[in-house]
């Protein structure tokens, strides 16, 4: 029985997902930190301070310490940390726990000396750092140990990352900082110059979720959104359809699209081979966009699945490689 826990975060733009060894997901929550910009101190953390988000009285700020995959607010990132660490309840004499952290897969040396500070300030005995799409792919089911190429993109809220693996390793790799945050700012642009309404984050992101949509014509959803009139000042109400929701993201699917070309134009004709027979595998919210497996596979010609339980595929691959973390070492 070892004395220290081992667990695994997956450290979102949008979400912190933990996984605790033995005992599966125990933390799911937004990574947001809510601030009384007064006294400095933290009111709320997660689910409470993301419904803040946008509603908050002056001295309150609902801050998102993680921007793009990285560390953005060091000071903050470290109190997201800290509670959900002290949430697990892990104190005691020999438990310092062991962590074991993603990152997006192009981050520099320092922002991934930063995650590690971090981590090790909240009082972690070792820490590891793992590059995201490695971790999707073991958390979609693949088995990226053997001589075969596999493809995934992992759509998350701050970054894109696109890799193809072989041999347990990254062979070649994309990160891309356009993903599912800019896809709600892209609807927030649309609604505002189309309508003149003003909406929030908050709404932005159930419009996508709800209606989203990546080919044109493939859903007929509508949906009614309120926000405020930029021409009266006043609250009003516009419905939406899913076409429309289409045409503002149409650009980042794009993006997303044109980069996953170019990774596979890198990749060595051996692996592609295997990649056109095996398909390639979409994880993170991203690939819960109605539509975006079909763009994909239309537009390359190779098959794309969405991984089951798309949105947990990094803390379930943190957890496998928790049992191994023997080969991390």
């Amino acid at each position: 029985m070892p004395f220290s826990k081992e667990i695994g975060i997956d450290l979102g733009t949008a979400n912190i997902l933990i996984y605790v060894k033995g005992e599966g997901i125990v933390v799911n929550e937004p990574s947001v930190v809510a601030i009384d910009e007064e006294t400095k101190r933290a009111l709320a953390v997660g689910q409470e301070a993301k419904d803040m988000l946008g509603k908050t009285p002056g001295r309150v700020k609902a801050i998102r310490p993680l921007k793009d995959g990285v560390i953005a607010d060091f000071q903050i990132t470290e109190i997201l940390l800290t509670h959900f660490i002290n949430k697990l309840n892990l104190k005691g004499i020999f438990t310092r726990p062991t962590i074991l952290i993603c990152c997006p897969s192009n981050i520099t040396s320092i922002e991934k000396s930063a995650i590690k500070d971090a981590a090790q300030r909240c009082g972690a005995r070792k820490v590891f750092i793992e590059e995201e799409p490695k971790v999707a792919a073991i958390g979609a089911g693949l088995d990226i140990s053997r001589p075969t190429g596999n493809m995934v993109i992992d759509i998350g809220g701050g970054t894109c990352d696109i890799a193809v693996l072989s041999l347990g390793e990254i062979v070649t790799s994309s990160s891309l900082k356009i993903a599912g945050d800019r896809m709600d700012e892209e609807i927030i642009k649309f609604v505002k110059e189309k309508y003149k309404l003003l909406i929030g984050d908050r709404t932005a992101e159930q419009i996508k979720v709800q209606i989203g949509c990546a080919i044109k014509g493939m859903s007929d959803k509508t949906m009614e959104v309120r926000g405020r009139d930029l021409v009266t000042g006043l609250p009003h109400t516009i419905t939406l359809t899913a076409d429309e929701i289409e045409l503002s993201l149409r650009e980042t699917c794009q993006r997303i699209l044109r980069e996953t070309r170019i990774v596979l134009e890198q990749t060595p004709p051996e692996l592609a081979a295997d990649i056109v027979e095996r398909g390639i595998f979409l994880t993170g919210g991203g690939a819960l966009l109605m539509g975006m497996d079909k763009l994909l596979e239309d537009e390359l010609n190779v098959p794309v699945f969405v991984a089951e339980d798309a949105l947990n595929c990094v803390a379930n691959g943190c957890g496998v490689m928790l049992e191994h973390l023997h080969y991390v070492k």
